[in-house]
């Protein structure tokens, strides 16, 4: 099968260009002409898609290259991209910036070239001027197999420095398809993790992707964005689906949403019900209790520490957690659903399923993992092997009784996580359509439980 979905890839030569400003202004000024547009992030980022959601009206989907693999970018690309006019890809990092040590893997670049996509490099133009040539110069002849096919100058001060941003770059056959001003409404806050989740200021967000779309429609050329997409070259192959292993067996998955609980992939969703689960979303900030019938628990990435105290205080579900997990029901946590299940959080009781404590640190830990499981548990059998992404500020101390999830091996050797009855809790994020059995097995540890 051989598919044409117009697309583009935006794209900068570093973090903080204006990248989501230009990618969710982008979609959603291409919505409001009527268009069905496809938004997608390279990388493991969660907080952008949300966005990307608020200004397409669609979910916003992941591409990462390092995670699911390359072979996966076509079909994953292709299964969110189905029934749509056209396809918005923002970047990550740096056009160039990819896994530690990997060359080009899992870079906005080689997401771009698995794509067929043609690239338009955002261009903090805010301290520059001449010199802007030989950067956009640099970054379309670096590697003959991206096509960048336009830039927008960001941050430009005045008619003047347009013009002589214009000059300067008539000389690198790149043309120019936007010139954004400074615009501080458009700006969205941010904190220890990045971006602050659509969830947790939805008002606020709202009326900035609204900014956002206003600037990208007055300073951009959005015919000429949408002729550059057309010229994206043919996709072969099937979307991606996932495999349906079960009809529907009644067995209930609750999964932890709501601001304190926001980060997830579309495809986890969809591998639960597909292998058999109804999935019931629930918020750990205002339900104090599980959803009735429920027969397993996820519990995602987020920001618990920012809600640690309103997390604490609703004691029913926190014991109702507590007496699932302890009945060897499956639980499944990451990264955020691991401090939820400690003791304290930064000294605020909370579920208390693990014996161990988290608080805040000053230290980043971020990167890609290498992962092998070194026990049984609800999500793996020992030795199976993932990829998966670590992105947090905080410490978990262990106490006892629970045996490890992870060996890890990158970018040190260590073991990670905690593996306890039907309780598999991590650091690490993962993404399921790489190894759907993942899904599989939860459900079916589900119907046994």
């Amino acid at each position: 099968m051989v598919t044409a979905v117009p697309r583009l890839v935006i794209a900068a030569p570093s973090s903080g260009s204006g990248k989501t400003t230009v990618a969710t202004g982008l979609m959603a000024a291409l919505t409001a002409r009527g268009l069905a547009v496809s938004p997608h992030k390279v990388g493991p980022d969660y907080i952008d898609p949300g966005y990307h959601a608020l200004a397409t009206g669609r979910v916003g989907r992941n591409l990462d290259a390092y995670m699911c693999g390359p072979e996966l970018i076509g079909p994953l690309f292709l299964h969110g991209a189905r029934g749509c006019d056209v396809a918005v890809v923002e970047g990550v990092m740096g056009l160039y910036d990819g896994a530690a040590k990997e060359g080009e893997l899992a870079s906005t670049a080689h997401v771009a070239k698995l794509l067929r996509a043609p690239v338009v490099l955002v261009v903090d133009a805010s301290s520059q001027s001449r010199s802007v040539a030989a950067l956009v110069h640099g970054f379309a002849s670096w590697d003959p197999e991206v096509r960048l096919g336009g830039v927008i100058l960001n941050k430009v001060a005045s008619d003047r420095h347009e013009e002589l941003l214009r000059d300067a770059l008539d000389s690198t056959g790149v043309p120019v398809l936007g010139v954004l001003r400074r615009a501080p409404q458009v700006d969205t806050p941010s904190r220890h993790l990045g971006l602050v989740p659509v969830a947790e200021r939805r008002a606020e967000a709202v009326e900035a992707v609204a900014a956002m779309a206003a600037q990208v429609s007055q300073g951009c050329d959005l015919e000429g964005l949408l002729g550059l997409a057309r010229t994206a070259g043919p996709l072969s192959g099937e979307p991606w689906r996932p495999p349906v292993t079960a009809p529907s067996t009644g067995a209930v998955v609750a999964v932890a949403g709501g601001p304190a609980f926001t980060f997830s992939y579309a495809e986890h969703t969809e591998l639960l019900t597909a292998a058999g689960a109804e999935v019931v979303p629930f918020d750990p900030l205002r339900d104090e209790q599980l959803p009735d019938g429920t027969g397993g628990l996820v519990v995602g990435g987020g920001f618990p520490e920012v809600y640690a105290a309103e997390l604490s205080a609703n004691e029913p579900l926190r014991k109702a957690i507590g007496d699932f997990a302890l009945s060897g029901a499956p639980v499944a946590a990451e990264c955020a659903g691991l401090l939820y299940l400690c003791r304290e959080l930064d000294g605020q009781p909370m579920c208390g399923v693990l014996d161990a404590t988290a608080r805040m640190s000053g230290r980043l830990t971020l990167g890609y993992r290498d992962a092998v499981a070194v026990s049984d548990s609800v999500l793996a059998a020992a030795g199976t092997r993932m990829r998966a992404h670590e992105f947090h500020r905080t410490v978990v101390e262990p106490g006892s009784g629970a045996a490890p999830a992870w060996g890890v091996r990158s970018p040190v050797r260590r073991v990670e996580g905690f593996v306890q009855q039907g309780v598999h809790a991590s650091y690490l994020h993962t993404h399921w359509a790489a190894q759907p059995a993942v899904a599989r097995r939860f459900v079916e540890r589900c119907r046994t439980s």
